[in-house]
């Protein structure tokens, strides 16, 4: 079988990549412009292009038919109609990367199906894949378009720290202020429920849905069953860096107010996703896949995470002004705290 991926360098499809280079069923092309050709399989076949030059990929695949084609670098309509145009009637199946930010929260349920309705007034990146999803839908029903929908939630892999809370330049600086004792910001009370994903797990249920001729016309969600605290998740890091956790709550709303002059999108990353309680039912899947579960619980992904991050501290750039940002929205906090206790 014959797999195409449209990006498959990126935390949730290198997963992917690195299982299906080991399974002899499939062969796997990768189409990017090539800038981590040195990190992917030998086996893995790759086409050097620039998706968006549709003209050059159409030449560079024309006589190629896939079993499967998944374009993990998709984020609005545009997108999916290029794609439509490359691969209607040459694959058996096209799976489309939404997000599970894409779910309206807070939902009517805690428990968040396939089902729930999709919505997302704060953020804008939630509302394309909506509308993606909407565009792509339309031509499985009136055409018979073999499209499959995936809703990741939040996925990490030994290169990343999922965090609530950080710069535009990622989590590094955040680690840094645990390691320097400082306090650091954690969204809410701490006490919202969160689900978090390594990525070799996600690609299990991913590769679960690939040529599964029940996963054509439908939508599934792909997320770990553990579920955690943001407190938690924040205290489990500080345990694996061998330091204490000094949380400092700061109300979403608020973080979203005043990280718009320093340039963060708090409104999208937390109103429209991370504030708000989520917990997955991924009973749809595991139908489908029953041998998707947690096989790398997030105190031991965190830790092989960590492990290359302080053995590869140049691949990672402190954050000065986000760290000036913690320091100023912590010291206004206490400031308030003064002045409303005289």
């Amino acid at each position: 079988m014959r797999a195409l991926f449209i990006g498959g360098t990126g935390t949730i499809s290198m997963g992917i990549v690195k299982r299906l280079a080991q399974d002899p069923q499939w062969e796997v092309y990768l189409l990017n412009r090539g800038n981590r050709k040195s990190e992917v399989p030998a086996s893995v076949k790759q086409i050097t292009a620039d998706i968006n030059d549709e003209e050059d990929v159409s030449r560079k695949l024309e006589g190629m038919t896939f079993d499967v084609v998944s374009d993990f670098i998709a984020f609005d309509v545009a997108a999916v109609e290029r794609d439509y145009r490359l691969f209607n009637k040459k694959t058996d199946q096209y799976i489309f990367i939404s997000s599970a930010s894409a779910y309206n929260k807070p939902a009517a349920s805690y428990v968040i199906t396939e089902g729930t309705t999709l919505a997302n007034p704060y953020w804008e990146y939630s509302r394309n894949k909506i509308a993606c999803e909407e565009f792509l839908l339309k031509k499985y029903r009136e055409e018979g378009f073999p499209v499959t929908i995936v809703r990741p939630s939040h996925t990490y892999d030994e290169r990343h720290i999922p965090l609530g809370v950080h710069g535009n330049k990622g989590f590094y600086q955040v680690i840094r202020r645990m390691q320097e004792g400082k306090p650091v910001i954690i969204q809410g009370d701490g006490s919202s429920l969160w689900a978090l994903t390594f990525n070799s797990d996600f690609a299990i249920g991913f590769t679960g849905l690939m040529g599964n001729r029940h996963a054509i016309g439908e939508a599934f969600q792909i997320t770990g069953d553990e579920i955690l605290t943001w407190d938690q998740i924040y205290k489990t890091i500080a345990d694996a860096l061998g330091v204490e956790l000094k949380p400092y709550h700061v109300s979403s709303e608020f973080l979203s107010d005043v990280g718009e002059g320093f340039g963060y999108d708090f409104r999208g990353g937390l109103l429209g996703d991370k504030a708000v309680s989520v917990v997955f039912d991924n009973s749809k899947l595991k139908r489908l896949v029953p041998q998707m579960t947690t096989n790398i619980p997030f105190h031991k992904g965190v830790r092989m995470a960590l492990d290359y991050v302080l053995a590869h501290p140049d691949e990672y750039e402190e954050d000065p002004e986000f760290d000036l940002f913690c320091d100023k929205v912590i010291e206004a906090m206490e400031r308030a705290k003064k002045e409303v206790g005289k």
